[in-house]
């Protein structure tokens, strides 16, 4: 699942107007999204100069040397690509079977492996990872705070989570704020920092308003999980 905002994503029917629905968890919604996904500026990175704007800001946010990412709700594979090109071992997890088909072949010949699974709970098994790397899927998921548990639990001591996030739409908007994410993060972490991503409208290829972020969060040298 790959929930990002431009995509317009449904939202299940209003049953607490003081809690905004989130958006369907249906896969058939995602496989059939998986065909037109890459066409957002944002997703297939298809523009030199957004595909430049993401590339730099991953540069800044991985290590510097090689290290293994877990890509969570990796969609058609474009982060896990320019993670791939800068030196990481990336292992690539999302809900759609076809999204995952695609990010295979983006990335064929690569330092890379796609799994079909839940970014709540990907399929793993007992391996670890430098880096956790989600982009705009915990505001969908049911419980984000158990989901931030399960991702710390999968990283190695001293490693990171990389959180690319946001609130959208002025009306009814829908997402995790910064403060919220903060809020949830800080106690599995020894170490946070939020970049504000709005200002920039070459990672978007358009100018944007919604509050747009990511949160960088390094977990303790010795597990507190």
């Amino acid at each position: 699942m790959s929930p990002e905002a431009p995509a317009d994503p449904p939202r299940q029917p209003v049953t607490d107007p003081l809690n905004p629905p989130l958006p369907t968890v249906d896969a058939a919604y995602w496989e059939a999204a998986a065909a037109s996904f890459d066409e957002e500026p944002d997703h297939g990175l298809r523009d030199p100069a957004v595909r430049s704007a993401w590339a730099a800001r991953l540069r800044s946010w991985l290590p510097a040397g090689p290290a293994a990412v877990l890509d969570l709700g990796c969609g058609t594979g474009s982060l896990s690509l320019l993670a791939a090109e800068q030196g990481h071992r990336v292992t690539g997890i999302d809900r759609s079977a076809r999204m995952i088909e695609r990010a295979r072949a983006k990335l064929a010949g690569r330092d890379a492996a796609f799994l079909v699974g839940e970014a709540a709970e990907p399929p793993v098994g007992e391996r670890r990872f430098d880096v956790v790397l989600v982009r705009h899927v915990l505001w969908a998921l049911p419980d984000p705070a158990a989901a931030l548990r399960h991702w710390a639990g999968l990283l190695t001591p001293g490693g990171r989570l990389v959180l690319v996030e946001g609130r959208w739409g002025e009306a009814d908007p829908i997402g995790l704020g910064a403060d919220e994410l903060t809020a949830l993060v800080e106690p599995l972490a020894v170490r946070t920092r939020v970049e504000s991503l709005a200002h920039d409208p070459a990672l978007w290829g358009k100018e944007v308003a919604d509050e747009r972020y990511v949160l960088i969060a390094d977990l303790p040298p010795g597990s507190l999980i």
